[in-house]
């Protein structure tokens, strides 16, 4: 690959334009609470503290703080560019991800919103935030006020990502590059040569011409496409590119494109799957992977549950009781989750919902319905589940991984199990229509419940899952491998060899054959956390009726369509409809 386009590249990767001017500092005002005058430009934020956007507040002396806060900045916008931005729309406003829903004003009034706020909650955290500032709004020379106001449900908390920017609208914004394929999820099934048809349409009262740049890899890494090509586009006009990339081997690729003009520039990355059923990653299960299971689960019935339930008056309606749920799992742990059930005498469907790492589950998470009972678990180490075991974050991961017996997940695994125990104990839930589901290391805990409860699970439905192919995972991942390669330096005396094979007691790819559930499973195909080769080292293991969703654009964070998906599946396999 050329040292130009790399580096060209990495710049644009940092903010949503080359040559766009930021007008935003990159430290805002924050304050926890709520208050509907910190909307105000004319409220005095003097006394709030000052903290950075791009990591959670949790981060920044903020604890473990869930629940509303605002951000605040005061930005003059210069008259110079009034002209530009009258052609061109307006401004944009970059706020990238927050944790986990959003009202932003300007100046006082309401610019736009993501996800839902209660009693309405709903998260937004997987959606990119970019709000058009409509010129009217702006005082052009003169001071203006952004406030943001969150509400995060649980774990991390804030403006979470990157680009957090304030420019003009430009080519980022007026000239759309769409990868066309047969599939709009992206995904190649057949052994055809892959070609891909790059769409430009040019909103831009001007033309665009410059040097598109486009590489190509693999999800490890490798270069397989590396051009540069000339290309203009007529003000208002459109064009097509081809871009042929030949037969691919069964994986998943990254594209990446920056077209760069001698103004302006514009970059676009997008994803695709070929063939992901094909996927070979084989298990690869200790001698003793069976025993090692059963030995957990004798063990977790030898314990006393001794589930608890107290009711959460404040919580409660006309139609749904709710409440804090306590019992004892693997090692005689005491756990908590939430616990709803319909106020309406009857037999109902359960979901189990398990949680994403180092996030904390609420009553906000519980399923809305009065139709189902819901049971929001957090396993030890999380939410208010950490008064015998507390690792923290980092370190969760690593916690005893180098005892297999001790090992962190066991017990969280068993948790998942114990929370199953809890359920079959209620007279109100319908034990042959049981569902578990969760995302991230929740869509982990899916596959590892479904598969260790095999006989009292009825539906799994994971999505983004973690966990997974540990060799192959800290090849295409950062995360959680740089935490990984950290530990073996500070313990050159445990063998590399002995911790994966410990991971490989936990890991889902080998769990998953055991499971005899209907699957759901949904990704982002650019998800770099998490990333699709690893949810398909799982998939690919199950032997079950199954099926995937693919969102094309979605990382980590899948769009707030899928929570409806999600429930619309389970409805239609319970016969709810």
């Amino acid at each position: 690959m050329r040292k130009d386009l790399v580096t060209l590249l990495l710049i644009i990767g940092l903010f949503p334009s080359l040559h766009a001017q930021n007008l935003l500092k990159f430290e805002w005002k924050f304050n926890t609470g709520d208050n509907s005058s910190w909307a105000w430009p004319e409220y005095d934020d003097s006394n709030w503290r000052t903290i950075d956007v791009g990591t959670v507040w949790e981060n920044q002396g903020f604890g473990t703080y869930d629940g509303f806060a605002w951000y605040r900045q005061k930005v003059i916008i210069p008259e110079s560019l009034k002209k530009r931005a009258v052609e061109n729309g307006g401004l944009v406003l970059y706020l990238a991800r927050i944790d986990d829903s959003d009202e932003t004003y300007f100046n006082g009034e309401l610019l736009g919103s993501t996800g839902g706020m209660p009693p309405d909650y709903q998260s937004g955290y997987g959606d990119s935030r970019a709000y058009t500032v409509p010129v009217e709004r702006v005082a052009w020379g003169k001071e203006n006020t952004i406030a943001v106001r969150v509400y995060d449900g649980g774990g991390g908390g804030g403006i979470v990502g990157t680009p957090v920017g304030l420019s003009v609208r430009g080519m980022e914004e007026l000239l759309i590059i769409t990868p066309v394929m047969e599939r709009e999820d992206h995904i190649v099934l057949d052994n055809e040569p892959v070609v891909v048809n790059l769409r430009m349409e040019n909103n831009m009262k001007q033309p665009v011409e410059g040097e598109l740049y486009v590489i190509a890899t693999t999800d490890f890494g490798k270069v397989i496409i590396d051009i540069a090509k000339e290309v203009k586009v007529r003000a208002g006009g459109s064009k097509y590119i081809t871009l042929e990339m030949g037969r691919l081997s069964p994986g998943f690729y990254n594209v990446s494109q920056v077209l760069e003009s001698e103004t302006d520039n514009k970059r676009v990355d997008f994803a695709i799957g070929v063939r992901p059923e094909e996927i070979v990653s084989p298990p690869d299960r200790p001698d003793d992977f069976d025993n090692y299971w059963m030995r957990a689960r004798r063990e977790l019935d030898a314990v006393e549950p001794q589930f608890k339930l107290i009711r959460q008056d404040k919580l409660c309606t006309e139609t749904r009781d709710i409440f804090l749920v306590e019992m004892r799992s693997l090692g005689n742990v005491l756990i908590r989750g939430w616990y709803m059930k319909p106020v309406m005498k009857g037999v109902y469907p359960a979901i189990l919902q398990v949680q994403g790492y180092s996030s904390t589950k609420v009553p906000q998470n519980l399923y809305q319905g009065d139709d189902m009972v819901s049971l929001a678990l957090n396993i030890r180490g999380h939410g208010n589940s950490q008064d015998h075991v507390n690792p923290g974050f980092p370190g969760y991961l690593q916690h005893y991984v180098d005892d297999k017996e001790l090992y962190i997940y066991r017990g969280a695994y068993m948790d998942c199990v114990r929370a199953v125990d809890f359920l079959y104990s209620r007279s109100e839930v319908d034990t042959s229509r049981v569902v578990v589901e969760g995302g991230s290391q929740g869509g982990a805990l899916s596959f590892a419940t479904a598969a260790l409860d095999n006989e009292r699970i009825d539906l799994c439905v994971p999505h983004v899952p973690f966990l997974s192919d540990f060799r192959d995972y800290f090849k295409v991942a950062g995360w959680p491998g740089g935490e990984f390669k950290q530990y073996f330096k500070e313990h050159p005396e445990i063998s590399e060899e002995k911790i994966y094979k410990n991971l490989s007691y936990i890991d889902i790819k080998n769990l998953a054959p055991w499971i005899k559930a209907p699957v759901l499973m949904s990704i982002g195909l650019m998800d770099k956390t998490c990333p699709p080769h690893i949810n398909f080292a799982a998939y690919n293991q199950l032997n079950v009726p199954k099926a995937y969703i693919v969102y094309p654009y979605a990382g980590h964070g899948l769009p707030g369509e899928y929570y409806n998906v999600k429930i619309d599946y389970i409805r239609k396999q319970f016969g709810m409809e």
